[in-house]
């Protein structure tokens, strides 16, 4: 015989009903069965809100008539139960009270109206059924509440009452509830209904306990929780037992134990896809072991705290004990070795009762003032990782630390093989997603947030479109789009932004401050956040250390936050380390060239540059590089290089030398140099009565460029050709260097006079390669080369 087991949410709608009655006739077809029911739906919560009512004297009988009346109960004779709960409800009304013997007899019904329901339907579908009650068999002590079944003397019972039953009818049996010998109704306490399953499998020599949930079996995570939690398919009873330890909703240990005596295998089943295999739980060793997260939220941390008990001994034996004198179990532990402090979680309906009995046991500490506080820190989680080798744990401990969460506490079981955090509760969402990720290796989810829609952020967002499949295949990263937005509206979303993101942020893209990005991100639980500014604008740094702060890494093709005052430069670096965030923007110099890197890892490495000097602009080097060997005036070459994307918006900014100012500088700093912007000599090369027009009239005067170029065209010597350099010299070992960019004539068959199209072109010049420059040459300008190293940029901090 096989023993089928159906939660309160399998027979929740009507919906689930109907496959509760489909799967029990398909099951009887195959062999014998006996079922068992929890109450159905919010039975239990309601029968237990009723009570409370009634204790207070509330209105409890329109709710009581309310709860008669639902659908599932109608046509049905349920008079005997609803008569018991009246006359109960009536008596705890006047009496103001109830206790838990009491509390026990109410919320039996709600499993013996269950099981009556339920036969009601089989018995319509042609299937002969009978409801029984298992207080008949289970026999329990006289704990109300949390009652212990008697074993020796229910399975007795157990054996005869079913023997006595006829063969051909289905037995559809109450879960949750016993009764005591002197008849006396009780409740087994927390997974009560898994329990007596278990129990009934056990006494009757049960082939297979199958329990039917609203999920298809085991996973290594909530699946509402973490979107890409995996079903584990097998576990053993050792493994089955520790998930059941630490949290897992689905299990608890007391429905694992009576299985394990005779070996009867335990199959979690899903009411709504009864296809599924679901989890099986037996006595063979699964092949790999297993890891899974489970979290406990209904708990409370304490604190105790005294300078005075610095090596008392003793000291925790007090805690225990008073707190087990009262009933009152104790989770998490962990403490320093001196005993000087010490932290440990409770169920939260036991926190303020544990605060209580604590304080007595150690008044006289307080007065001597050997103990400081005893204090009690509400609103956590315990996260819990089965399977887990402490020796492994540093990834995603890391990536918890990324990602702003500490935990409060860190426990290590004595086999090393199962950790525990205690984190804030608003923490354990995304905690569980992160260490989710770390451990079993599925795509990392990293969730972006662009700045900047035009040229360049248009270009990367399109990019990531159209890759974002094949790096989830080969890199196991998942990048998410969650906000797009410009200086005036943003577009959030939880869900996915497709090609037409466009017309998306158009419809609706709503006003913003960026603590408006940092509150979704955070209402949302959305980890491994990472902003892209795109933008060109020097308002929108400002945000920098606010997002930083709000648990962002930056990365950035705006260059002004390099590139204004050093103190913002050091203030901004300073709060990414505190808050373990990076700052990436490779693409400030040389767009997607390998320059950035290349010269922190030279400076970090102790080699001593002593110059660097180059084209920085690939706007200006396509410029020059046209106008210095073509027949064309210069503006003719000038609107060449706006139309194909290789100039800012307002061409100016090329032209002043600005730009390659700004490069330079960022240079600069990559050395730990103190330079301002203001000590840079730039050659503008955008004449004084064309600066202060607006852009629209520049674009419409650029003509007037064409005679001062063309007289330096002239005073060209052969073979030479035009190029706008920056270059960095003096003693890079002081606080500061010489900054200077310039237009110059160059050898054509120089490296720079060689230089072709829109590339850019670095000398990095050191003390060990002397007058041997490493050369860094590449495309400098366009907006797919820069969002393509922008994009590199996010890769790279993903990996990370």
């Amino acid at each position: 015989m096989k023993i089928v087991k159906f939660g309160g949410k399998s027979l929740a709608s009507g919906q689930a009903f109907d496959n509760v009655i489909s799967i029990i006739k398909d099951k009887a077809t195959q062999g014998k069965i006996a079922v068992v029911v929890s109450a159905i739906g919010d039975t239990t919560d309601t029968l237990e809100s009723l009570l409370n009512l009634a204790k207070n004297q509330e209105d409890y009988l329109t709710p009581f008539l309310a709860f008669q009346k639902r659908s599932y109960h109608v046509g049905i004779d349920l008079e005997e139960e609803f008569t018991l709960l009246q006359k109960v409800y009536e008596g705890v009304s006047l009496l103001e009270d109830y206790s838990l013997k009491i509390k026990d007899s109410v919320l039996a019904q709600g499993e013996i109206i269950s099981s009556k329901v339920l036969t009601h339907h089989l018995t319509q579908q042609g299937i002969p059924a009978v409801a029984i009650d298992s207080r008949h068999f289970f026999v329990t002590d006289t704990s109300f509440g949390q009652a212990q079944v008697k074993e020796e003397v229910s399975k007795a019972k157990t054996t005869l009452y079913f023997k006595s039953l006829d063969p051909e009818v289905l037995a559809v049996v109450t879960g949750f509830i016993g009764v005591t010998e002197r008849g006396e109704t009780t409740t087994l306490g927390r997974n009560g209904s898994n329990y007596s399953a278990a129990l009934l499998a056990n006494f009757t020599g049960a082939t297979e306990l199958q329990n039917y949930t609203h999920v298809d079996g085991i996973y290594t995570a909530n699946p509402d929780w973490v979107k890409n939690a995996q079903k584990i398919e097998e576990l053993h009873f050792d493994e089955a037992n520790e998930l059941a330890h630490f949290g897992a909703s689905i299990l608890h240990a007391k429905t694992i134990l009576p299985l394990v005596e005779n070996k009867i295998p335990l199959r979690i089943l899903n009411t709504l896809n009864p296809t599924n295999k679901g989890t099986l739980i037996s006595s063979t060793p699964s092949k790999q072991g297993i890891k899974s997260l489970s979290v406990q939220s209904d708990v409370a941390l304490i604190q105790l705290e005294g300078r005075g008990l610095l090596g008392i001994v003793g000291v925790d034996a007090r805690i225990f004990t008073a707190l087990a004198n009262v009933g009152i179990s104790i989770g998490v532990i962990a403490q320093g070795s001196s005993e000087r402090g010490l932290g440990f979680t409770v169920d939260a309906k036991d926190a303020s009762q544990a605060i209580e009995v604590l304080k007595k046991e150690f008044q006289p500490d307080f007065y001597t003032k050997d103990v400081d506080q005893i204090a009690l820190v509400p609103d956590i989680a315990i996260i819990s990782i089965i399977g887990q080798d402490l020796s492994t744990f540093d990834k995603p401990y890391a990536a918890l630390v990324k990602n702003k969460i500490t935990p409060i506490l860190f426990h290590n079981t004595i086999t090393g093989k199962n950790v525990s955090l205690v984190v804030r509760k608003e923490d354990a969402k995304k905690a569980v997603n992160v260490i989710h990720g770390q451990i079993f290796g599925i795509a990392k989810k990293i969730n972006l947030a662009i700045f900047g829609h035009g040229l360049v952020g248009g270009t990367l967002i399109d990019q990531i479109l159209a890759s974002a499949a094949t790096i989830t295949a080969k890199k196991n990263i998942e990048l998410h789009l969650f906000a797009i937005g410009n200086s005036k509206k943003v577009y959030l979303t939880e869900g996915e932004i497709t090609t037409d993101w466009r017309q998306t942020i158009e419809d609706h893209g709503v006003s913003y401050t960026i603590q408006d990005v940092i509150a979704f991100a955070e209402q949302h639980h959305l980890e491994n956040l990472i902003a892209i500014d795109n933008t060109a604008a020097e308002g929108f740094i400002q945000n920098y250390i606010p997002l930083v702060e709000g648990g962002f890494d930056l990365i950035s093709s705006n260059k002004i936050a390099n590139t204004i005052s050093y103190d913002f430069y050091q203030k901004l670096r300073t709060t990414l380390k505190n808050n373990h965030k990076e700052y990436l923007y490779e693409t400030n110099v040389g767009a997607g060239l390998p320059l950035i890197d290349t010269i922190k890892l030279l400076h970090l490495s102790g080699e001593n540059i002593t110059k660097i000097k180059g084209v920085f602009s690939g706007s200006l080097s396509y410029i020059f590089n046209q106008y210095s060997v073509q027949d064309k005036p210069f503006s003719t070459v000038l609107q060449e290089a706006i139309t194909k994307g290789f100039t800012e918006p307002d061409p100016r900014e090329d032209l002043s030398g600005n730009d390659v100012g700004r490069k330079l500088l960022i240079l600069a700093r990559e050395l730990d140099l103190e330079n301002e912007f203001e000590e840079i000599q730039i050659q503008n090369l955008v004449p004084t009565a064309l600066q202060a027009l607006h852009t629209s009239d520049f674009l419409a005067n650029l003509t007037s460029l064409d005679s001062p170029f063309e007289v330096l065209k002239k005073e060209l010597q052969p073979h030479t050709v035009l190029r706008y350099v920056g270059e960095l010299s003096g003693d890079l070992q002081q606080d500061k260097g010489l900054l200077e960019t310039k237009l110059i004539a160059v050898p054509s068959h120089s490296a720079l006079g060689q230089l072709q199209g829109s590339d850019s072109l670095f000398e990095i010049y050191t003390e060990s390669y002397g007058e041997n420059p490493i050369i860094i040459q590449g495309a400098g300008a366009g907006a797919s080369v820069t969002a393509r190293g922008v994009f590199g940029d996010i890769l790279r901090l993903a990996d990370k």
